[in-house]
């Protein structure tokens, strides 16, 4: 049995939820504001929080940055803001996966069991990847360069872990954005372009000519150690 927090403010959706997945065999926490949720995610170990980004006192987006201080629980994001800028902060703080309102139960449910088994399962756990002049701490998230600290965000480093977990080996793309950012993402190549060069300008020392984060155009990526 999996413990889910769900933070709404909204009480008839916090009832219908919590009913919903307490009928699916879940245990459920509720909470109805920021700080309050902050608590519950950090101090009950909940294994999966679903978080609404309209929010009384702290927003969505704050509960979500505290919460990533300490915690690495998949968090799947709920909101009535269809704005993508919203969709891209939430997930480079962190967000496992970002649901949309109106949103059917159903699908929500699916999402849920998407994340607790990533949450479970996770593939094999990596410390560290090391080459002649990068190193990534996976457990710690640090990552260096000739000895000097670089800094990624939570959706860099979940790309790396997904190609980390086996060296060498392409990934495919629809792997690569199920895996980084949810279960209904397969077609958005966009995405990885997009975070894929902004690794390389970090880790690359010619980001035209990477050596590590490689394209397999058409197909996926691979990460060379």
């Amino acid at each position: 049995m999996s413990r889910i927090l769900v933070v709404d403010d909204d009480p008839r959706l916090l009832r219908t939820l919590s009913i919903a997945l307490r009928g699916h065999g879940h245990e459920v926490l509720t909470s109805a504001d920021g700080r309050s949720a902050v608590q519950a995610a950090l101090e009950d170990a909940p294994d999966v929080v679903i978080l609404d980004l309209g929010l009384p006192d702290l927003d969505g987006v704050e509960v979500l940055r505290q919460v990533r201080r300490d915690s690495a629980v998949p968090v799947i994001v709920l909101s009535a803001r269809h704005d993508s800028d919203d969709k891209v902060e939430a997930l480079d703080l962190g967000a496992d996966d970002y649901v949309t309102k109106p949103f059917g139960v159903e699908e929500l449910l699916a999402r849920v069991r998407a994340a607790v088994r990533r949450s479970g399962e996770g593939g094999r756990a990596i410390e560290a990847v090391a080459t002649d002049r990068v190193t990534l701490d996976f457990a710690d998230r640090r990552a260096t360069v000739e000895g000097h600290d670089v800094r990624l965000t939570p959706t860099e480093w979940r790309l790396l872990e997904t190609l980390c977990r086996t060296p060498g080996h392409l990934v495919s793309q629809q792997d690569l954005l199920r895996q980084v950012w949810g279960p209904s993402y397969g077609r958005e190549s966009n995405y990885l372009r997009v975070y894929a060069n902004q690794l390389r300008r970090k880790l690359e020392s010619d980001p035209s000519r990477p050596v590590h984060l490689l394209t397999e155009p058409g197909l996926g990526y691979r990460f060379v150690v």
